[in-house]
This record gives C-alpha cells, sequence and structure tokens, in this order.
C-alpha cells in the first residue's frame, strides 16, 4: 500500500516545479537575496499540492482511467487503492504542504498555494470536459510556479516573462492534448476531446511556440540585467528546445506527457544544460 501511495503522489511529476527556478539567475543578478531553507520549504509544500491534486484526482477520474491503456495500471483505477483513501491521502498532503508553506517565512507563498488547489478543484469537477478551457486551467499550473519562484526570492515577475511562461505552458497543454488524440483516444475517455481535431491543435501550437520565443526574446531585452552584447546567449537554446519538442510532437506523435518527453529526451536535456551555462555567462552573478 505504501508504494501504491507513493504512485499516487506521482513525485516523478515534481519535475515541472523546475519552472520555480525560472526566475533564480534573473532575481539573483538584480539584487535579490536567497534564503535556502525558506526557499526549499516553499517549494516542497508546492509539492505536496502537486501531489494531493494528482492523488484527487485520480479518485475522481478512476472510471475513465479503466479506458487508458496506460492509466488502468493508476492505484486507485486498478482498485489497489480505495478512493476514500485516495482523497484522505490527499487531503493529508495539503495540510502538510500548507505547513511547510506558512513556515517558508514568505506568507504570500500560501496565496499561490491556495490558487493553485482551486483551480485544480475546478478542472477536477467540470472544468477538464470543456474545451480550451482544460487546457488554460492546465498551464495554470506552470505559471503559478513561476510567480512562486518570484514570491521565494521577493521579486515582482515581469509582464513578459509571465506572457511567456503562459504560452510556453499552453503549448505544453495543447501538445498533451494531441497526444490523447493521436493515440486514439475520444470523447468517452476524456469529454473535452471531442472538441478537439488534431489540424486544430496543431495551428494553435504553432501560434503559441511563435508568441513564446518573441516574448522571451523581448524578455530578455526588456529585464536590462543582461551584460551588454550577450543579451541573446539564451536565446538559441530557447529556440532549439521549443521546435524540437515541436518536432517530436509533430513527426514522432509524442507530447501526451510532457514529464516523460522532457525528461527522457538527450536533446532537450542538453538545450537545459546549455541554456544553465549561458544564463551564467550572460548575467552578471560574478
Amino acid at each position: 500500500m505504501l508504494r501504491d501511495l507513493v504512485k499516487l503522489s506521482r513525485p516523478k511529476h515534481w519535475v515541472k516545479n523546475v519552472f520555480v527556478l525560472m526566475p533564480l539567475p534573473f532575481a539573483i543578478a538584480g539584487g535579490a537575496r536567497v534564503e535556502p531553507l525558506g526557499f526549499a520549504l516553499g517549494v516542497l509544500g508546492f509539492a505536496m499540492a502537486n501531489s494531493a491534486v494528482y492523488a484527487y484526482n485520480d479518485a475522481q477520474d478512476a472510471e475513465r482511467d479503466r479506458l487508458h491503456p496506460k492509466k488502468k495500471e493508476r492505484p486507485v483505477a486498478a482498485g489497489r487503492i480505495s478512493k476514500p483513501l485516495a482523497i484522505g491521502w490527499a487531503a493529508l498532503l495539503i495540510a502538510v504542504g500548507v505547513a511547510l508553506s506558512f513556515f517558508s517565512g514568505y506568507p504570500n507563498t500560501l496565496y499561490v498555494f491556495g490558487t493553485y488547489v482551486v483551480l485544480n478543484l475546478i478542472y477536477c469537477h467540470g472544468g477538464k470536459n470543456i474545451p480550451l478551457l482544460d487546457v488554460f486551467l492546465l498551464s495554470s499550473g506552470f505559471v503559478l510556479r513561476v510567480i512562486l519562484g518570484c514570491v521565494l526570492v521577493g521579486v515582482l515577475p515581469s509582464n513578459w516573462l509571465l506572457l511567456c511562461t503562459s504560452t510556453l505552458a499552453l503549448f505544453l497543454a495543447m501538445a498533451k492534448r494531441r497526444g490523447d488524440l493521436v493515440r486514439g483516444l475520444d470523447g468517452e475517455h476524456r469529454p473535452s476531446l471531442s472538441g478537439y481535431s488534431v489540424a486544430f491543435l496543431d495551428q494553435a501550437m504553432t501560434v503559441s511556440v511563435a508568441i513564446t520565443l518573441i516574448s522571451y526574446a523581448l524578455y530578455t531585452l526588456e529585464t536590462q540585467l543582461m551584460v551588454k552584447g550577450r543579451e541573446f546567449a539564451t536565446f538559441p537554446f530557447v529556440v532549439f528546445a521549443v521546435l524540437e519538442y515541436l518536432r517530436l510532437a509533430h513527426v514522432e506523435d509524442k507530447g501526451d506527457n510532457p514529464v516523460e518527453v522532457a525528461t527522457k529526451s538527450p536533446v532537450l536535456l542538453l538545450c537545459a544544460l546549455g541554456w544553465i551555462a549561458a544564463a551564467l555567462f550572460a548575467l552578471p552573478l560574478w
């Protein structure tokens, strides 16, 4: 049962919290100070919220998950964990997450935490069945991670950062729905899929990618934190990574599981390392 509770919590998906780190180098370059313990507690508290949402959603989706070739093996869908236990586990994780967020020393983390939970409750109770609303709710989680990162270093997120993050998150959510369609899933498994077509999602992904790249380019210029002449050092890695993800979604029909795509693609991992190296080169951190 302990193994199934861990599986229900999906700790592997905590990798999405890498978005919390996005504002970090820019904030430090701007003079912000990071308190390591408080930052770690805030991120861990949010991770508890992630796991609580997964557990609650699995309890709500158990019947539909049994129709999915992979999701049918999830603990609740497979009958190894009961729905009441899954919901109770989610409540416990929420309590732990609230405590960790409170002791982080940054009161605003609780607002981000609460907003994330409320939006996901809307998603679980009907939002996931409405085309477009479902992907906007999914993408909001990534934006809230970036906002959390800003809160934990005591800076305000720039408009360009929010625009870049939201359109990138929307692209990932659209790719996820496209992956569902190309794998033969339909409205019987997820009602919102009845409102999408592969052609529509292809166009929507292209628009999202274009806005993401333009807004990121403008963000690097608007921050005024980059060393002069090095403003675009990180840009090639962002372009390559986004286009590689787009290629994987279109050519190899991947994208239904962003975590697996990101962690199992050597190209995307190299782009991430390249971005870190370029950011260290472009920002006056030394």
